[in-house]
């Protein structure tokens, strides 16, 4: 988480919403990709950094499909990203902080227990919860700031 916290700050510096993630093969502990937010820099709203982690890891595997991967991201998938994360079987999900307005996993949506699913995800959340909680909130109380001057 560390990893996908690194990212997230590179982000916040770019201007893009402070989320990364790293997908991991979860035999070797190998790190596959890592990637932060780059939604406005590449005008592109599917952007979001556990969409690119899983388009560099899928390249790096040579396949789409990331069986014995797991995702860190330090926040809870939206249903873009989850649906994204079922359709690449993605063996595990590890979130930092929960995201109250769009997290699909357990906030906003039990997005994982849709009956139509054909791929369960085991998840754990809260691994650092406080500092990727926290990077988000520092960010948009500036972002909030420098609008009102």
């Amino acid at each position: 988480m560390a990893r996908a916290l690194k990212q997230a700050w590179q982000a916040g510096r770019r201007g893009e919403a402070p989320v990364g993630a790293v997908v991991i093969e979860i035999a070797t502990g190998r790190i596959l990709a890592e990637a932060g937010n780059a939604s406005i820099a590449r005008n592109d709203p599917t952007a979001h950094a556990e969409i690119l982690a899983m388009r560099q890891a899928g390249q790096a595997l040579g396949n789409y499909r990331l069986n014995g991967t797991l995702l860190a991201v330090t926040l809870e998938p939206c249903l873009m990203c989850l649906g994204a994360m079922v359709h690449a079987r993605i063996g595990g999900l590890v979130f930092g902080a929960r995201d109250p307005k769009a997290g699909a996993v357990v906030s906003t949506l039990n997005g994982l227990d849709l009956p139509f699913l054909n791929h369960r995800i085991p998840v754990m959340e809260g691994v650092l919860a406080g500092e990727c909680g926290q990077t988000l909130t520092r960010f948009f109380a500036v972002r909030r700031k420098d609008k009102k001057a």
